[in-house]
């Protein structure tokens, strides 16, 4: 008697083009020929077994809560959130940015010493996308202050410029070294990643060396937790990395679960620190439960480098090109 195929589980639940789900079950064939298509589109398999199928979310969905279907196997099966393309021909390299309307705030961040024509794009919550800022060489991570401003740093420049709402800039801080990841804290000071090892400290337009990390090769992505504590990424060449905490004093330890290659990271409402890697073959946004606890894989999606939530709880992960949204 043949055994009847069955769908338990699809981890993770969320998705974009090119990302990998896992479909727990039993009774599939353990080879190629499997059947699958999410939406409407044909899904390709990428490894097969009786109890466990890993297939590629296709191009070309709309986004949205999406079923999956095996040949065969009777019934809507199972539903994937897909993210919805938002934006694309950007250059990101770090976290965008939402602000309290819900616009999101993305770069085209360039090569070194590139200018380009629009440094920061603003995305509307229809998705149309409008120039915001020029004249940043090289913007490169942003956030938004205690002051309702955004913040940009340019890597090129060592600084850190303030933006108003009609998009001038003034420069806020400088002799940063090679400036990445920006976050504030409860008492209104800044700071900023040097890639080459410094975190800075800056208050009243005064940086001072506030931690210190290993150099990284890319960039230093940092955001501020809910209780205080600065958490910090830095990939460097090593085949894993560590996520940093560091404490109002300056004292750095590691958490103690790495991934492959970390990058962008970002605490949801609920005070979850989510964490994108971007291994090639693992990359997606991992959630920690816990500082102690190993990291879940939430979202699956290939060369992903930042995330952001926006204020009705809204996700955005972004590749170095496109935004995509998660309602």
């Amino acid at each position: 008697m043949a055994t009847r195929s069955t769908i338990t589980s699809v981890h993770p639940l969320r998705a974009v083009e090119g990302g990998r789900v896992t479909i727990h079950g039993t009774g599939f064939l353990a080879d190629d020929s499997a059947s699958v298509t999410v939406g409407t589109e044909p899904a390709r398999t990428s490894f097969a077994s009786t109890r466990r199928l890993i297939v590629i979310i296709p191009d070309g969905l709309d986004g949205g809560r999406v079923p999956i279907r095996i040949a065969g196997v009777p019934g809507e099966t199972a539903y994937v959130q897909v993210g919805a393309p938002w934006a694309t021909g950007l250059h990101q390299v770090d976290n965008p940015v939402f602000d309290a309307d819900g616009n999101l705030f993305v770069t085209y961040s360039g090569s070194r010493g590139q200018e380009a024509p629009v440094s920061i794009f603003r995305v509307t919550p229809a998705g149309t996308r409008e120039p915001f800022a020029s004249g940043i060489v090289n913007a490169t991570s942003m956030t938004v202050g205690p002051d309702g401003h955004l913040y940009v740093s340019s890597r090129f420049e060592g600084a850190v410029y303030r933006v108003n709402a009609d998009g001038t800039h003034d420069q806020v801080a400088s002799d940063l070294g090679v400036a990445c990841g920006i976050a504030f804290d409860a008492d209104g000071a800044m700071y900023v990643g040097d890639r080459s090892g410094t975190i800075f400290r800056v208050h009243d337009a005064q940086a001072t060396p506030f931690a210190t990390l290993p150099p990284s090769v890319a960039a230093f992505h940092l955001a501020m937790s809910p209780s205080g504590g600065l958490f910090a990424t830095a990939p460097t060449l090593n085949s894993y990395d560590y996520v940093y905490r560091i404490d109002r004093e300056g004292h750095v330890r590691t958490l103690p679960s790495p991934l492959g290659r970390p990058q962008g990271l970002a605490f949801a409402p609920d005070g979850m620190l989510h964490v994108v890697d971007a291994l090639a073959g693992a990359s997606g946004v991992y959630r920690f439960a816990g500082e102690d606890t190993a990291p879940d894989l939430v979202v699956s999606g290939p060369g992903l480098v930042g995330l952001a939530f926006g204020p009705k709880g809204e996700l955005v992960v972004t590749s170095n090109e496109t935004a995509y949204r998660f309602d």
